[in-house]
Protein backbone atom coordinates (compact mmCIF):
# COMPACT_ATOMS: atom_id res chain seq x y z
CA UNK A 1 0.00 0.00 0.00
CA UNK A 2 1.50 3.36 -1.05
CA UNK A 3 -1.18 5.63 0.41
CA UNK A 4 0.46 7.75 3.17
CA UNK A 5 -2.78 7.85 5.19
CA UNK A 6 -2.66 4.03 5.36
CA UNK A 7 0.64 4.28 7.24
CA UNK A 8 -0.59 7.10 9.48
CA UNK A 9 -3.74 5.18 10.37
CA UNK A 10 -1.61 2.08 11.00
CA UNK A 11 0.62 4.03 13.36
CA UNK A 12 -2.35 5.42 15.27
CA UNK A 13 -3.94 1.98 15.64
CA UNK A 14 -0.52 0.51 16.49
CA UNK A 15 -0.89 -2.02 13.68
CA UNK A 16 2.13 -4.27 14.13
CA UNK A 17 2.43 -5.12 10.42
CA UNK A 18 2.30 -1.47 9.35
CA UNK A 19 4.85 -0.43 11.99
CA UNK A 20 7.16 -3.27 10.92
CA UNK A 21 6.81 -2.22 7.25
CA UNK A 22 7.64 1.39 8.15
CA UNK A 23 10.80 0.28 9.97
CA UNK A 24 11.84 -2.08 7.19
CA UNK A 25 11.18 0.50 4.50
CA UNK A 26 12.64 3.61 6.12
CA UNK A 27 14.94 3.03 9.08
CA UNK A 28 18.05 2.04 7.11
CA UNK A 29 17.96 5.29 5.11
CA UNK A 30 17.54 7.37 8.29
CA UNK A 31 20.36 5.45 9.98
CA UNK A 32 22.62 6.12 7.01
CA UNK A 33 21.80 9.84 7.02
CA UNK A 34 22.41 10.22 10.75
CA UNK A 35 25.59 8.12 10.69
CA UNK A 36 26.92 10.34 7.90
CA UNK A 37 26.07 13.43 9.97
CA UNK A 38 27.84 12.89 13.30
CA UNK A 39 25.39 10.40 14.77
CA UNK A 40 25.26 6.85 16.03
CA UNK A 41 22.76 4.02 15.64
CA UNK A 42 21.19 4.95 19.00
CA UNK A 43 20.69 8.52 17.74
CA UNK A 44 18.97 7.19 14.63
CA UNK A 45 16.70 4.99 16.72
CA UNK A 46 15.77 7.93 18.96
CA UNK A 47 15.12 10.26 16.02
CA UNK A 48 13.07 7.63 14.21
CA UNK A 49 10.93 7.10 17.32
CA UNK A 50 10.48 10.86 17.80
CA UNK A 51 9.48 11.25 14.16
CA UNK A 52 6.87 8.49 14.40
CA UNK A 53 5.54 9.95 17.65
CA UNK A 54 5.41 13.42 16.09
CA UNK A 55 3.44 12.06 13.13
CA UNK A 56 0.97 10.25 15.41
CA UNK A 57 0.42 13.28 17.65
CA UNK A 58 -0.05 15.61 14.70
CA UNK A 59 -2.31 13.23 12.73
CA UNK A 60 -4.53 12.67 15.77
CA UNK A 61 -4.85 16.43 16.19
CA UNK A 62 -5.34 17.33 12.52
CA UNK A 63 -5.80 14.89 9.67
CA UNK A 64 -3.13 16.41 7.43
CA UNK A 65 -2.36 15.19 3.91
CA UNK A 66 1.05 14.00 2.77
CA UNK A 67 1.67 14.93 -0.86
CA UNK A 68 4.74 12.72 -1.30
CA UNK A 69 5.37 9.12 -0.41
CA UNK A 70 5.12 8.29 3.28
CA UNK A 71 8.75 7.15 3.25
CA UNK A 72 9.96 10.46 1.77
CA UNK A 73 7.89 12.45 4.25
CA UNK A 74 9.11 10.42 7.23
CA UNK A 75 12.71 10.82 6.04
CA UNK A 76 12.27 14.60 5.84
CA UNK A 77 10.82 14.68 9.35
CA UNK A 78 13.79 12.63 10.60
CA UNK A 79 16.29 14.89 8.81
CA UNK A 80 14.69 17.99 10.29
CA UNK A 81 14.66 16.47 13.78
CA UNK A 82 18.32 15.44 13.47
CA UNK A 83 19.38 18.88 12.23
CA UNK A 84 17.48 20.41 15.13
CA UNK A 85 19.21 18.03 17.52
CA UNK A 86 22.64 18.95 16.11
CA UNK A 87 21.86 22.67 16.39
CA UNK A 88 20.65 22.19 19.95
CA UNK A 89 23.81 20.32 20.94
CA UNK A 90 25.97 23.16 19.56
CA UNK A 91 24.21 25.60 21.88
CA UNK A 92 24.12 23.44 25.01
CA UNK A 93 26.68 23.82 27.75
CA UNK A 94 27.36 20.45 29.29
CA UNK A 95 27.75 20.10 33.03
CA UNK A 96 28.34 16.48 33.99
CA UNK A 97 26.94 16.90 37.51
CA UNK A 98 23.59 18.36 36.47
CA UNK A 99 21.00 16.46 34.48
CA UNK A 100 18.34 18.63 32.89
CA UNK A 101 14.98 17.07 32.13
CA UNK A 102 13.22 18.27 29.02
CA UNK A 103 9.52 18.44 28.37
CA UNK A 104 8.76 15.94 25.59
CA UNK A 105 5.35 17.48 24.83
CA UNK A 106 6.94 20.87 24.23
CA UNK A 107 9.66 19.27 22.12
CA UNK A 108 7.09 17.44 19.97
CA UNK A 109 5.04 20.63 19.56
CA UNK A 110 8.11 22.57 18.41
CA UNK A 111 9.04 19.81 15.97
CA UNK A 112 5.52 19.82 14.52
CA UNK A 113 5.62 23.59 14.03
CA UNK A 114 9.03 23.32 12.36
CA UNK A 115 7.69 20.60 10.07
CA UNK A 116 4.68 22.76 9.15
CA UNK A 117 7.02 25.66 8.39
CA UNK A 118 9.13 23.38 6.19
CA UNK A 119 6.01 22.20 4.35
CA UNK A 120 4.90 25.80 3.74
CA UNK A 121 8.36 26.68 2.46
CA UNK A 122 8.55 23.70 0.07
CA UNK A 123 4.99 24.24 -1.20
CA UNK A 124 5.76 27.89 -1.98
CA UNK A 125 9.08 26.92 -3.55
CA UNK A 126 7.14 24.64 -5.91
CA UNK A 127 4.94 27.59 -6.96
CA UNK A 128 7.74 29.85 -8.20
CA UNK A 129 9.19 29.63 -11.70
CA UNK A 130 11.50 26.76 -12.64
CA UNK A 131 14.32 29.25 -13.16
CA UNK A 132 13.90 30.72 -9.67
CA UNK A 133 13.67 27.26 -8.15
CA UNK A 134 17.00 26.29 -9.78
CA UNK A 135 18.68 29.52 -8.68
CA UNK A 136 17.44 29.25 -5.10
CA UNK A 137 18.37 25.58 -4.88
CA UNK A 138 21.94 26.50 -5.84
CA UNK A 139 21.89 29.43 -3.42
CA UNK A 140 20.59 27.30 -0.53
CA UNK A 141 23.26 24.70 -1.28
CA UNK A 142 25.78 27.55 -0.81
CA UNK A 143 27.03 27.36 -4.40
CA UNK A 144 29.19 30.41 -5.07
CA UNK A 145 27.88 33.17 -7.31
CA UNK A 146 30.76 32.45 -9.70
CA UNK A 147 29.52 28.86 -10.08
CA UNK A 148 25.92 30.05 -10.49
CA UNK A 149 27.07 32.35 -13.32
CA UNK A 150 28.87 29.41 -14.91
CA UNK A 151 26.00 26.91 -14.53
CA UNK A 152 23.22 29.26 -15.63
CA UNK A 153 25.21 31.21 -18.22
CA UNK A 154 24.67 34.65 -16.68
CA UNK A 155 26.81 37.61 -17.74
CA UNK A 156 28.19 38.40 -14.29
CA UNK A 157 27.98 37.72 -10.58
CA UNK A 158 25.97 40.92 -10.23
CA UNK A 159 23.29 39.48 -12.49
CA UNK A 160 23.32 36.25 -10.45
CA UNK A 161 22.99 38.22 -7.18
CA UNK A 162 20.08 40.22 -8.61
CA UNK A 163 18.31 37.03 -9.74
CA UNK A 164 18.81 35.41 -6.32
CA UNK A 165 17.50 38.57 -4.63
CA UNK A 166 14.41 38.73 -6.86
CA UNK A 167 13.68 35.02 -6.49
CA UNK A 168 14.09 35.14 -2.69
CA UNK A 169 11.70 38.08 -2.55
CA UNK A 170 9.17 36.24 -4.72
CA UNK A 171 9.40 33.22 -2.43
CA UNK A 172 9.02 35.39 0.70
CA UNK A 173 6.00 37.09 -0.85
CA UNK A 174 4.30 33.75 -1.58
CA UNK A 175 5.01 32.52 1.94
CA UNK A 176 3.68 35.69 3.56
CA UNK A 177 0.50 35.59 1.46
CA UNK A 178 -0.28 32.04 2.58
CA UNK A 179 -2.93 31.88 5.31
CA UNK A 180 -0.74 29.55 7.39
CA UNK A 181 2.08 32.10 7.61
CA UNK A 182 0.59 34.19 10.43
CA UNK A 183 -0.36 31.08 12.41
CA UNK A 184 3.17 29.66 12.12
CA UNK A 185 4.94 32.89 13.03
CA UNK A 186 2.86 33.57 16.14
CA UNK A 187 3.94 30.36 17.82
Amino acid sequence: MNDPSFFLEGLISNNETVVKNIYEGSFRKVLSFIANNNGQKEDAEDIFQKALLQLVVRYKKERFVINTSFEAYLFTVCKNLWRRELNKSKKEVTNLTIVELKDDDEDIARAIVEQKRWELFTECLDKISDNCRVILKLFFEKVSYAKIVEKLHYNSETVARQRVFKCKNKLKELIRKDVRYRELTNI
